[in-house]
């Protein structure tokens, strides 16, 4: 008894050190003055004005947004063949294969943008919107391949053969039976691939232009030349927003559990 309290305890002390520094981010982008600054010298909306307002900020927003829809379909698509391909599959090739689709999720950002950038340079790629997509894509398609691939190895394959035995064909089977079985892993790998794409500075402030500023490129800019309670508005903004996108995961898993169980 003592000891699951101790673990209720540490657990409680883990979550207070992960979120007492972002909900402080939160009044700071309600403060009246012109610096970070506790406590506040009063409350305001000025800086949400600022930023939802137009200029900069919604521009790399939507830029953000572009970029991350974009490259969140590509990654999909690519990492469901992949997935498809792979699954149920064993062997010194298949392992390597395995690792070289996760690659992209171990090595570290700095390296895969520094080898886009060489790559995408000699082909007149850098500072265009293309070339963001295709490497947004590239770091994104492990947060897909991880989750449909897990989930294509639990699903019982009798059922393909139940289907291929009463005349479905391929394609008939993947619809109808493969792809309402994995909806709940492509909507997890959708949300993981869009929120890579979304949070990425690195690769943004090496391959992208001054057309295709993004939102996190933005906000490295303004820690960099001037910092305003601006940035913590549009912090609050995308914490909002995260959390918005997770609860919508959450509901499309728990709608699909249940249309299984029904």
């Amino acid at each position: 008894m003592i000891g699951r309290w101790l673990f209720r305890a540490w657990c409680a002390v883990v979550l207070a050190f992960l979120l007492v520094p972002i909900a402080a981010i939160v009044p700071l982008s309600f403060s009246a003055g012109s610096f970070l600054s506790y406590p506040l010298p009063g409350w305001s909306l000025r800086w949400y004005a600022e930023v939802l307002g137009g200029g900069k900020w919604m521009a790399a927003l939507g830029n953000s947004l572009f970029i991350g829809v974009l490259a969140t379909v590509l990654a999909l698509a690519l990492g469901t063949l992949a997935a498809l391909g792979l699954a149920r599959q064993r062997g010194p090739v298949v392992a390597a294969l395995k690792l070289l689709m996760l690659s992209p999720m171990i090595v570290p950002t700095i390296l895969v943008a520094v080898g886009a950038y060489f790559f995408l340079a000699p082909l007149a790629l850098t500072a265009s919107y293309t070339g963001l997509v295709l490497v947004h894509t590239v770091i994104a398609v492990p947060f897909v391949v991880v989750p449909v691939l897990t989930a294509l190895e639990l699903l019982d394959p009798n059922l393909a053969r139940a289907a291929a035995a009463c005349g479905a064909t391929p394609a008939a089977t993947f619809w109808r039976i493969t792809l309402p079985a994995i909806a709940p892993a492509l909507a997890s790998g959708a949300l993981f691939a869009f929120a890579a794409s979304f949070d990425d500075v690195v690769i943004a402030l090496l391959i992208a232009g001054p057309e295709q500023r993004t939102l996190p490129r933005e906000m490295f800019s303004g820690l960099r030349d001037s910092i305003t309670p601006a940035l913590t508005a549009v912090a609050t903004l995308m914490i909002v927003f995260s959390t918005a996108l997770f609860l919508g995961m959450q509901a499309v898993q728990r709608r699909a559990r249940q249309r299984r169980a029904g």
